[in-house]
């Protein structure tokens, strides 16, 4: 089947207005910088355009790859012969201030980036998400991964999220469970959904401590730019952290001597032992490999088995 010939016909039927674009490059849009072609890529601007590009792929059955910020994910080297779907074009923040409480509700749509969120709140005088602040990524990426940064985790802050279910195509609010959630996991890891917004309970702080937040912001910015984050391609930390391991994973790659090492040109990084990073013209290959070999070193070397966070698409 000709994939880019039944969304042009699509097209042509419908007048569907998102962004669409075919034989597009993924590389650039990924933070790793690696991937080669899609077919098509769609970037919905709502629900009811995102339902339609589903129901296509499923009347079809064309395979589809959902993206966000793509900060999280090694793209296929190959040709993808199917529809990369892109939540980035899903925009909107706005907040509900309870009654008579310091809590403020926050809903941000998932294609938001967390910068901007981040940013949003801390103009707001919003307290709660500042340790995210220079995380790359969207809000819908960092919900689905429960990211974690500086010993806080997005779960940690979540009061719900409204996902769409691409099985039964109902839209529905998944309130926060505790025992749902947990280290790096979220509950829609793995299934069928969608997800379309999050809502954040956060603190609001006194006008006189705005500045102060915005200080903090700062500061953990230059807490990543010190460790290297922005320094190469990558997708940050490549590991998840096992607290039965004694060590974070970092530290256990460094003790197995694989700072540096290097499988084309994809390297365990010099200046971190859980980041993989592109040092230019590294491919999905290089990066699987070099993840392979680390993980069979510290086992042979440790007796830790070293679970990978970064999604090969």
């Amino acid at each position: 089947m000709d994939t880019k010939n039944v969304v042009q016909n699509f097209i042509k039927k419908t007048g569907f207005s998102s962004k669409i674009l075919f034989d597009e490059e993924i590389a650039p849009r990924t933070t790793f910088k690696i991937g080669g072609k899609a077919a098509v890529f769609v970037e919905p601007e709502d629900t009811f355009q995102l339902q339609d590009i589903i129901a296509l792929s499923k009347k079809y059955k064309i395979p589809v790859i959902l993206l966000g910020g793509a900060s999280n994910v090694v793209f296929k080297d190959e040709y993808f012969d199917g529809i990369v779907l892109s939540t980035q074009g899903m925009k909107g923040i706005y907040t509900d201030e309870l009654e008579g409480g310091e809590s403020v509700y926050v809903c941000a749509s998932a294609g938001e980036s967390m910068e901007n969120l981040v940013n949003f709140c801390s103009q707001k005088g919003l307290r709660g998400l500042e340790r995210f602040a220079g995380l790359p990524g969207s809000v819908g990426g960092a919900v689905y991964m429960n990211a974690r940064c500086f010993e806080t985790s997005i779960s940690n802050l979540l009061v719900s999220a409204y996902v769409f279910d691409t099985e039964t195509f109902d839209c529905e609010e998944v309130p926060f469970r505790a025992e749902e959630w947990d280290y790096k996991l979220s509950p829609f890891q793995h299934k069928n959904k969608i997800i379309l917004q999050a809502v954040f309970s956060l603190k609001k702080c006194p006008e006189s401590e705005i500045n102060t937040l915005k200080d903090e912001n700062f500061f953990y910015i230059q807490e990543r730019k010190k460790r290297g984050h922005f320094d190469f391609p990558s997708a940050g930390s490549v590991f998840k952290n096992n607290r039965a391991f004694g060590f974070p994973s970092g530290k256990i790659v460094d003790d197995c001597g694989l700072r540096g090492y290097r499988i084309g040109n994809a390297q365990v990084a010099p200046f971190h032992g859980n980041f993989i990073i592109n040092l230019g013209g590294a491919t999905q290959k290089d990066v699987k490999n070099l993840v392979e070999y680390v993980v069979n070193t510290v086992r042979d070397k440790k007796g830790f088995v070293l679970e990978p966070e970064i999604i090969f698409y």
